[in-house]
């Protein structure tokens, strides 16, 4: 058994007819073409760029291209409850979403949904076809991700109704690729007040936009540090509506947290497999490995994790795909699928021993993306909380 095909105890039940025909081509997909990549895409540079453009040029060759964007953009259309089905396939690779032109989702909808005719009409095509990257940048260095009110980037709106960008950002997904950014900045009041926030959309080749540095995440390539120094941004560059930020930002949130939920999980059951191939496959002068119940705990553990958390991610995905509130339905799955991530990559670096922790194994990337996941899109702590108030304020109601 492979790590992201066939059947195994941790998986969800099968789809059935032509989704389950399209789950196990972008599973093959990534498992044949994506993971023997990950080295050098985990490495950055020049050559994962180069890689990263032969994985996409194979997925539009292989009709995978784009499969959740909207058809209207040039993608395939597959609602989220589908692409719900496939998306822990995809996702069983960091580098899946990328590959396969499914990462600009977030990005391409929020354009087109909020942007004006000709936000619409000059990027969310190109972003759905792979021509351009874009990235969004939310988070000022030395401010806390979890409070954007204390947001200190600035535009200051000019006469023609243009706007001058100043300040910095930090941990902003693949920005020294990107040809746009999406930026969170004051365009009135001071820092801390809870209004006043807007979303900007820059090109990169504005001048005065300035790639800081790299930001490797225990040591893996992708986060950067930007700074806009006195940078113009077109009048109709103001994505929504003047100081309608957090309203945007929410619901790009409430979404991306639970595609990232859904990656997690196929990250996690890739963890899995191979934890019980490596128990399968190894025995030691004590007898087989998986005769030691240490071990079988592992196993139940892990299993047990992932059980519980599948139905949290697509309880999320209902909600979503009906218009229906999510806070607390997504608060939960992101939390559960980051510890989820964690615990059963840990499980298996432990069963693997030594083997686990070198780089013959996919498990030290997994468990780096396990342990970042219970900080990024919200620590752990954030979601507990916000998810506590909403449920005690309920029960106040």
């Amino acid at each position: 058994m492979t790590e992201s095909g066939g059947s195994a105890a941790g998986r969800p039940s099968e789809p059935t007819g032509t989704d389950a025909e399209l789950r196990d081509r972008v599973a093959e997909f990534v498992r044949k073409h994506v993971m023997p990549r990950e080295p050098v895409l985990d490495a950055g540079g020049p050559a994962a760029a180069a890689a990263l453009r032969e994985l996409q040029a194979g997925a539009k060759e292989a009709g995978l291209w784009a499969l959740p964007l909207p058809a209207e953009l040039g993608g395939q259309g597959l609602d989220l409850a589908r692409y719900a089905r496939l998306a822990e396939a995809e996702g069983a690779s960091d580098h899946g979403p990328a590959a396969l032109g499914s990462a600009p989702l977030l990005d391409a909808t929020m354009l087109w949904r909020h942007g004006g005719d000709r936000i619409r009409a000059l990027y969310p095509r190109r972003l759905t076809a792979g021509e351009l990257r874009a990235c969004y940048a939310m988070t000022d260095p030395e401010t806390p991700g979890t409070d954007p009110h204390l947001t200190s980037t600035r535009a200051t709106q000019q006469p023609d109704g243009s706007w001058t960008l100043s300040g910095r950002k930090w941990f902003t997904s693949h920005a020294a690729e990107a040809g746009l950014v999406t930026v969170l900045a004051r365009t009135d009041g001071q820092p801390g007040d809870r209004t006043g926030l807007s979303l900007l959309v820059v090109p990169t080749s504005a001048p005065g936009f300035r790639v800081v540095r790299e930001l490797p995440v225990l040591g893996a390539a992708g986060q950067w540090e930007i700074e806009f120094d006195r940078v113009r941004v077109d009048a109709d560059h103001l994505l929504g509506e003047r100081g309608g930020a957090l309203a945007i930002a929410g619901e790009r949130l409430q979404l991306g947290r639970t595609l990232r939920c859904l990656r997690w999980l196929g990250q996690a059951q890739r963890a899995f497999d191979l934890m019980c191939e490596r128990v399968n496959s190894r025995t030691g002068s004590r007898g087989p490995l998986g005769s030691h119940q240490l071990v079988q705990g592992h196993v139940f553990e892990s299993l047990l994790a992932l059980r519980g958390t599948r139905p949290l991610v697509h309880e999320a995905v209902a909600r979503i795909s009906a218009g229906q509130d999510a806070h607390v339905e997504v608060g939960l799955a992101k939390v559960a699928a980051a510890r989820t991530l964690q615990q059963v990559t840990d499980a298996a670096i432990q069963i693997h021993g030594a083997a686990g922790l070198g780089p013959d194994t996919p498990l030290p990337a997994l468990y780096r993306t396990g342990r970042t996941a219970r900080i990024l899109d919200g620590p752990d702590e954030l979601h507990i909380t916000a998810v506590a108030r909403r449920v005690l304020g309920g029960y106040k109601a």
